[in-house]
């Protein structure tokens, strides 16, 4: 929810590296986030674009250290600790982020074409409050066959703890629960 994201969506802003990397092939591209899914997505781009810069709110990531070890051996991958992205700035797509240090409260911008956030999702799962059974995150804990703990009730799709996040994934899923 920074300055220019929602009028930047589709125009450079973007959630997903896997579904929206290659339109950045040899490019200038950013990561925001420090998790697991944050260093895979800079390391999947690193591969097709020109330059990433991992932007990271901390001093050091939270990702496993097997991920952190392939990214910081990375040398198309740059990362910029202690910073948040306050504001992703552009007149028709992405040209520019601005970020703060929040150690020494200084802004900086760097130029990019894209800015993929990775900063974790919070599900959308309230409604089912007192229903079915949730993971510590608040995602929908489902059996192989997508039923959950009360019988007649699956789920599908990003609301369900599960390792992908796309489309393609919570439409099979669908297809699964209704089998």
């Amino acid at each position: 929810d920074v300055l220019g994201e929602k009028e930047l969506s589709a125009k450079g802003v973007s959630y997903c590296a896997v579904c929206d990397g290659a339109l950045f092939r040899k490019k200038i591209v950013s990561v925001v986030g420090g998790g697991d899914r944050a260093l895979e997505e800079a390391l999947y781009l690193s591969k097709i674009t020109e330059k990433v810069y991992l932007v990271h709110r901390r001093d050091k990531f939270r990702a496993a250290k097997i991920i952190q070890d392939r990214v910081l051996s990375d040398n198309k991958v740059e990362i910029i600790y202690n910073s948040i992205v306050t504001e992703i700035q552009g007149k028709t797509k992405v040209e520019q982020l601005v970020l703060k240090n929040v150690s020494n409260q200084s802004v900086t911008n760097i130029k990019c074409d894209a800015v993929f956030i990775a900063v974790g999702l919070i599900p959308n799962t309230k409604f089912l409050k007192n229903l079915v059974s949730f993971d510590e995150s608040g995602f929908v804990v489902t059996s192989e066959n997508l039923s959950t703990n009360i019988s007649g009730i699956f789920a599908a799709g990003d609301c369900r703890k599960n390792i992908l996040k796309q489309v393609i994934t919570a439409c099979s899923e669908g297809a699964i629960a209704v089998n």
